[in-house]
């Protein structure tokens, strides 16, 4: 069965569930059971590598808390061992009085915030069980261990790079794992999906903080607290109130405009990031847009600006466009570059990576095309730095008749029809 398969059959059974009832709910509910699934598989992994190299691998789990024992124990035959197996109420009581205790616990047990123990007791301290039917949770738990995890055709690039690259030298693997990936999340469900997406891409204690970007001081940002590269996609249209304003120079409600800020702060020199934002940022005309954009210039190197079709971030609501830039260096000339996918975005027909092949083979070159032009910043309007020029090699269109023009050529075109039909029916 397909993990998408499964995933919808989870969401019919939560849904009939009075515990879980949003979609929301259905997706922490998931993460949780597919994270200790995957768990399992990870260990199972590494007990296997450690016996093969001769050594023994310590679990991090206790032997109760290892879902072939708690949640799907089996006969020797591979069946599940209906002795043995907890549901209904038994199952319920067990996850919320034993299990998830148990693993929050890790969070004060752990040696250091850099270790999978630690992240592991984030997660459950975080997460609570709401599934309120143990025969319910019993059939998820069902669904779950048929999932082929191991097996999995369709992994990951990043999971690919870390075992069949990355592990041939162990420095490289200790910089991947706890120096290469950074990030902050303020919402809660996002932010331990985040650390189990992490952990099952290969990074077992991933650097994410449970933090409101926004309330930090970007006067406070030091040189060991900037990236090499930023990428991001913040939340567009929010309205923040005066006090978080104060952390910046540039004092906006617009949330999208004070992450912006922070990212460009954040960045090293020579540092690269590349931004989602509305394509408002690049035109409006308000005093703090034009001296975002005078900032941006003036500190990057706004070298591209790649427009996205409507529709392509299901629900905002706005068009948007990726800002590419590198700080430390002022901007001379950006490419424009109108992906045109030629149909419409939306939830069933989602961006693909052939809809950006076109766009990445040109990235270096910048070639000039119908849907690609370099514009030169000295050319700017300085009052307004308005960054959205109209593309000057579109197609002119043919200019529009005038009426009397019309009507003398349907005049024409009906004496050429009458004579048609009058040749049929001579010939008739």
């Amino acid at each position: 069965m397909s993990f998408e398969q499964t995933f919808k059959n989870i969401d019919d059974l939560l849904y009939k569930d009075s515990g879980a009832d949003s979609e929301l709910d259905y997706i922490g509910q998931t993460s949780w059971v597919m994270f200790l699934r995957y768990l399992d598989e990870l260990e199972r992994d590494k007990a296997d590598e450690a016996e093969l190299a001769g050594k023994e691998y310590k679990f991090i789990l206790d032997e109760e808390y290892r879902w072939p024992n708690w949640a799907m124990p089996k006969t020797e035959d591979g069946e599940i061992d209906h002795n043995k197996t907890m549901t209904g109420p038994d199952l319920v009581k067990f996850v919320d009085t034993k299990l998830f205790p148990y693993l929050a616990g890790f969070k004060q047990k752990a040696d250091n915030a850099q270790t999978i123990d630690y992240k592991i007791g984030e997660i459950f301290s975080e997460l609570k069980n709401k599934i309120q039917s143990g025969y319910i949770l019993r059939e998820v738990l069902e669904y779950a261990d048929v999932l082929p995890f191991r097996s999995s055709s369709d992994k990951h690039e990043l999971s690919h790079l870390y075992e069949t690259k990355i592990k041939k030298t162990t420095a490289n693997l200790k910089t991947l794992q706890e120096e290469t990936f950074y990030g902050k999340e303020k919402k809660n469900l996002a932010y331990v999906i985040g650390i189990m997406n992490m952990i099952l891409h290969g990074i077992e204690a991933p650097n994410i903080i449970h933090t409101n970007t926004l309330g930090e001081n970007i006067r406070d940002i030091q040189e060991k607290n900037r990236y090499h590269v930023i990428l991001a996609n913040p939340p567009f249209g929010g309205k923040e109130r005066p006090e978080v304003q104060q952390n910046f120079d540039i004092k906006t409600g617009e949330t999208a405009s004070l992450f912006l800020q922070h990212f460009i702060k954040s960045l090293k020199t020579g540092g690269r990031a590349a931004i989602v934002i509305k394509n408002t940022f690049l035109s409006n005309t308000d005093n703090s847009s034009v001296a975002l954009r005078k900032h941006l210039l003036e500190s990057c190197n706004l070298h591209t600006v790649l427009d996205m079709p409507a529709g392509t971030f299901t629900g905002a609501g706005v068009k948007t466009v990726v800002l590419f830039f590198t700080k430390g260096e002022p901007t001379k000339k950006i490419w424009y570059y109108q992906l045109e996918p030629g149909r419409n975005m939306g939830k069933t027909n989602p961006l693909n990576d052939k809809d950006m092949e076109e766009f990445i083979a040109n990235y270096k070159k910048q070639p000039n095309s119908e849907q690609s032009w370099l514009f030169n910043v000295k050319d700017l309007d300085e009052s307004t730095l308005d960054l959205s020029p109209k593309n000057p090699n579109t197609p002119e269109e043919a200019p529009l008749r005038k009426p009397d023009e019309i009507l003398k050529e349907m005049e024409s075109l009906d004496k050429e029809t009458s004579s048609i039909l009058k040749s049929i029916k001579e010939l008739i």
